[in-house]
């Protein structure tokens, strides 16, 4: 092992190797806890256990290739599942600020762009895993690819870590093994049967940020695949709109995607889970409501009388958009405002602003690009990200029930557990590997 912690080659020739602290995973969260136990001043023999052949394939896949790092303004409210004060605690001990030096040191700048993404300067994912690597590897923590965890026992002394390349053993060990999204990546859910093992209660997953698939009768996003326009999604839960959501919408020839679409995924699929009754509409005039619609309506039949229905619902939608719902409410998009009857212009407006989107799923964990549920977040310390039920256990990144929304807050929730979960492996942490 390089950085003068002791040759790894002596741990991994013996029978049955013995090393102070094992990560197990080694994508952003993982990786994160090796570099941060290393500057919090750990001097054991640390190891990153990765099941995959090269490690890291989330981050090189992530933001199309380019990665979006974390975001300009990162709080609380930007994440949903476990309790929000816990969250705040964890993200306050590396703030998005943090993250942006943190990458600098690491030779990686960022920029900002729409929404407060933050990506690397060079706009390259591998930049940013190699970055991590490098920095990994010259803290002298050793990374084994291929070495696929099996099971972990916890025993008097530490734990006893069955791998598909032999028993290893390890006095403290931190799970880092992402969710269930992207399984291709690495993350195939199988942390969750490791911790539950050790003793954790797992909250039922779901597929987060994915997009939503709608019934094969709905014709307009099938008609309209490509569109992209702002607009809100209301998530109704038993008869009542449980939270209102805004951004860009993209229609697709399955349903809906784009940033709006995968925020709202996972409040549609938490409730479906929960056996209620789930549905969703879109107002294609953010902010406006039915009235507000008409009101404008008669404000626009009052200046140009002569103006044709379809002119008007072109200046609310995409022109495209505009000829399909008209035709879809079965109006005459030739006539003039003046001319529609008063009954045709409310269901008009109650289209505009309450369209019903026949959700029947999301494409799954294949293509979501995170996991709702996970181990309950108050198992974990936030202080130290141990666990409150399995000494010498540390749990950070995806594996907790804990999801952010698109826009780069699920790589500052791994980056920030990370870092906690690190400094509690240094000196006066309660996981001191001191060799």
């Amino acid at each position: 092992m390089s950085g003068g912690y002791g040759p790894p080659e002596e741990l991994l020739l013996s029978d049955d190797p013995v090393f102070d602290a094992l990560i197990v995973g080694a994508g952003a969260a993982g990786l994160t806890t090796a570099i941060f136990a290393r500057r919090s001043g750990a001097t054991g023999s640390i190891a990153l256990l990765e099941g995959a052949r090269t490690p890291g394939a989330k981050i090189l896949v992530s933001g199309g290739s380019r990665c979006n790092v974390t975001n300009a303004t990162v709080t609380e409210r930007d994440f949903w599942g476990g309790r929000p004060t816990i969250v705040r605690r964890i993200l306050r001990a590396f703030p998005a600020d943090d993250t942006v030096a943190f990458f600098r040191e690491l030779g990686v700048t960022l920029h900002e762009e729409a929404s407060g993404k933050l990506f690397p300067d060079t706009n390259r994912a591998r930049d940013v895993l190699n970055a991590l690597l490098n920095a990994a590897t010259a803290a002298g923590v050793t990374i084994l690819a291929g070495h696929r965890v099996l099971g972990i026992t916890a025993m008097s002394d530490g734990f006893q870590v069955a791998t598909s390349q032999g028993p290893m053993r390890a006095r403290a060990v931190v799970l880092a093994t992402g969710g269930r999204s992207l399984p291709k990546s690495g993350s195939d859910g199988a942390g969750y049967a490791i911790a539950r093992q050790l003793g954790h209660t797992i909250v039922e997953t779901t597929p987060a940020l994915d997009a939503l698939v709608l019934n094969d009768h709905e014709p307009l996003h099938r008609q309209l695949s490509g569109v992209s326009l702002p607009a809100q999604l209301a998530v109704w839960i038993d008869g009542t709109i449980a939270i209102r959501l805004s951004g860009s919408l993209l229609l697709t020839h399955i349903g809906v995607s784009g940033p709006l679409a995968m925020n709202a995924s996972r409040h549609f699929l938490r409730a479906r889970l929960e056996r209620r009754d789930a549905s969703v509409t879109a107002s294609f005039c953010p902010g406006l409501q039915l009235d507000d619609v008409d009101a404008a309506f008669l404000r626009a039949a009052a200046l140009s009388p002569r103006n044709s229905l379809q002119t008007w619902v072109a200046t609310l939608v995409p022109a495209s958009m505009s000829m399909a719902i008209v035709a879809h409410l079965h109006l005459d998009g030739t006539i003039a405002l003046a001319q529609l009857p008063r009954e045709d212009r409310r269901r008009l407006a109650a289209a505009l602003v309450g369209w019903p989107l026949h959700v029947v799923g999301s494409r799954g964990y294949t293509y979501a690009e995170a996991t709702a549920g996970g181990v309950a977040l108050d198992e974990i310390d936030p202080a130290t990200m141990a666990s409150r039920v399995c000494p010498g256990l540390y749990l950070v990144g995806e594996i907790l029930d804990v999801d952010g929304r698109i826009g780069g807050f699920n790589f500052q929730w791994a980056w920030s557990t990370g870092c906690v979960a690190g400094r509690a492996l240094g000196p006066g942490g309660r996981g001191y590997t001191k060799g």
